[in-house]
Parts: C-alpha cells; sequence; structure tokens
C-alpha cells in the first residue's frame, strides 16, 4: 500500500492528517499491535511530524505544501514527511524534562519512543523525516 499526501502548509489540516493515519492503522492486519493503539501512536507521530514541516519546514504561504508519503510492505510501514526549511541534526535534540509541562519540544522525543526507527535527512525534495515502524 502506499499513500502519498499533500496538504496545504496550515496547521487546520493537522486533524485530516491524524484521521487519515488513524484510519489506515484501524485497517492493517498484524498481530502484535492494539489496531486502536497503533492508530493513536500514528495519529500523534503524524500530527506532530507535519506540524513542526509546517513550523520550521521554510514552505511558508497559502500556496505552499508539505507532502506526506506512507507505505506498508512485507509489514514495514513507513512514514515520510518532507519540508524544505535549513534542516536539523536530530541527533542532537536533548532530552525533554518529562516532569515540566512545557508545550513545545516534546514531538520527535515521541516520535523516536513510538517507531522503530526516526531520521532526518537531506533529499531530492527538500529535507525528509522518515519514520519506521515494523508490523508484525
Amino acid at each position: 500500500m502506499n499513500v502519498d499526501i499533500v496538504v496545504p502548509n496550515q496547521t487546520r489540516y493537522l486533524r485530516l492528517i491524524g484521521n487519515i493515519a488513524e484510519q489506515i492503522a484501524k485497517e492493517l492486519d498484524t498481530n502484535d499491535h492494539d489496531p486502536d493503539m497503533l492508530a493513536y501512536h500514528l495519529n500523534l507521530v503524524l500530527t506532530e511530524a507535519v506540524a513542526n514541516a509546517i513550523e520550521y519546514g521554510g514552505d511558508e504561504g497559502p500556496d505552499k505544501t508539505v507532502k506526506v508519503c506512507l507505505s506498508i510492505e512485507d509489514k514495514e510501514l513507513r512514514i515520510r514527511v518532507y519540508d524544505h526549511g535549513q534542516g536539523f541534526d536530530i541527533s542532537s535534540l536533548p532530552t525533554p524534562a518529562i516532569d515540566q509541562l512545557n508545550e513545545r519540544g516534546r514531538g520527535i522525543f515521541f516520535i523516536k519512543n513510538i517507531m522503530d526507527s526516526v531520521v532526518y535527512h537531506p533529499s531530492e525534495d527538500g529535507n525528509v523525516l522518515e519514520m519506521h515502524k515494523t508490523l508484525k
């Protein structure tokens, strides 16, 4: 399965992205994951990744977009979120202080803890946050 989504670079589309992720998760045939929990996790991962792409991705303006690609092959879920920002070193991000109720700075931490692997790197289309999860 391959699903490519392109939405305007506006936070009002985060709910739509999250809902799409939930519906895909609920349709997956997986033995090791509760479908509702997987749906919640994919919603969280995608909305956090897209929110970051919107805020830091460098594509401001009403005609700019965010691209999301989801694919599942051989029980491997792959999610890519593209941005056109200056990029950053994902390994240099500090672990947030969980006991502090900051509104910001926890998205990548959540993504890294939910997904099996997370990398951020340059691509032909700008930068890409690439996330993988094995579905057994």
